[in-house]
């Protein structure tokens, strides 16, 4: 199968959706390495070529089970991942570092755990506001110069450090959370990404899982990352069951499914903003890709968007336990 691809910026070319690696770890209870890899077979069988990782996603784990498709399926796909946070989602973060000493050894554990020797895009994953972003970007220049790495990504950063970092080295793409439920990143790092020519890389553009209305409080495990977020306790949960509701109701009316609403909508905010975007959902179970790449026929009425826009303001809780660990929190 093959899928429309989309130019994110910089003639690099990508599936127009993504898979993101996230979900194979244990971020959200444990897993099982090899059903782990059979799907990330399943998607790119699928048609996505885009794969997104992530040094800390299991302590490393999730790049070594990415590197054992790539072994014999390099030439099929795109592999970004990203450095900058010590810890794990799981068992909590310890620090965030953007030293150059620290980018170019985290990209060289990165390649080998990867076995591969070039990194399609590679992200600062969270900004380290004690080293100047000109330091951490100017070192990730470095690295494309010497054809360890193609194109250059940051992820949560607000519109200014953007700016400071575009200035350095051409960007990609920003990734951050964006979904219906998500949306401070519309007010001023979506339009700054999308007057720079960047673009735009949704993660957990599902809300986590909660927008396909499949999630419940009772039915997180013990070790699931979402406990520790806002929006997921039991009172807030409750509250936004609402918007649920809103993205099944425009389900029903499109004959989609309310993951592929939620899908389609990004791609409808996509044009309203004029930039490239491509979400990344994650899943363990092969047959929600095939159901979330069904979201590349599903288009929204402007009704759709209106009301969907309007249960987005119904949110309650944030969207992580400390502000400034997203870009909302340092935004000005």
């Amino acid at each position: 199968m093959s899928l429309p691809r989309i130019e994110l910026a910089h003639g690099f070319t990508v599936s127009r959706q993504g898979f993101g690696g996230m979900a194979l770890t244990e971020v959200y209870g444990g897993t099982d390495p090899e059903d782990a890899l059979r799907t990330l077979h399943h998607a790119v069988d699928a048609g996505v070529s885009f794969l997104d990782t992530a040094d800390v996603y299991g302590a490393g784990s999730n790049e070594e089970l990415i590197g054992r498709l790539l072994t014999d399926r390099r030439g099929e796909v795109e592999i970004a991942t990203k450095f900058g946070i010590e810890g794990s989602p799981a068992a909590g973060y310890t620090g965030v570092r953007g030293d150059a000493a620290y980018v170019r050894s985290a990209l060289e554990a990165s390649l080998q755990r990867l076995g591969t020797d070039v990194v399609d895009l590679y992200y600062m994953h969270r900004r380290d506001t004690t080293v100047p972003i000109e330091e951490t970007v100017g070192a990730m220049a470095e690295l494309v110069a010497q054809g360890k790495v193609r194109h250059l990504g940051l992820s949560e950063v607000t519109a200014d450090e953007l700016a400071a970092a575009h200035a350095v080295h051409p960007i990609a793409a920003v990734q951050s959370e964006w979904s219906i439920w998500s949306r401070d990143v519309e007010r001023r790092v979506v339009p700054a990404a999308a007057k720079l020519g960047v673009g735009f890389v949704p993660y957990s553009p599902l809300g986590r899982g909660f927008l396909t209305g499949t999630v419940q409080a009772q039915s997180l495990s013990d070790g699931d990352f979402r406990h520790r977020v806002p929006r997921f306790s039991g009172e807030a949960m409750a509250a936004n069951a609402s918007i649920v509701e809103a993205v099944q109701s425009v389900a029903v009316n499109t004959g989609a499914t309310p993951a592929q609403v939620a899908l389609a909508w990004l791609a409808a905010q996509g044009q309203r903003f004029g930039l490239a975007v491509v979400p990344i959902p994650g899943t363990r179970k092969p047959q929600r890709i095939d159901e979330n790449l069904g979201a590349v026929d599903v288009e929204l009425s402007e009704a759709d968007l209106d009301a969907l826009d309007a249960a987005a303001d119904l949110v309650v809780g944030e969207r992580s336990a400390d502000a400034t660990w997203v870009s909302k929190g340092r935004e000005s």
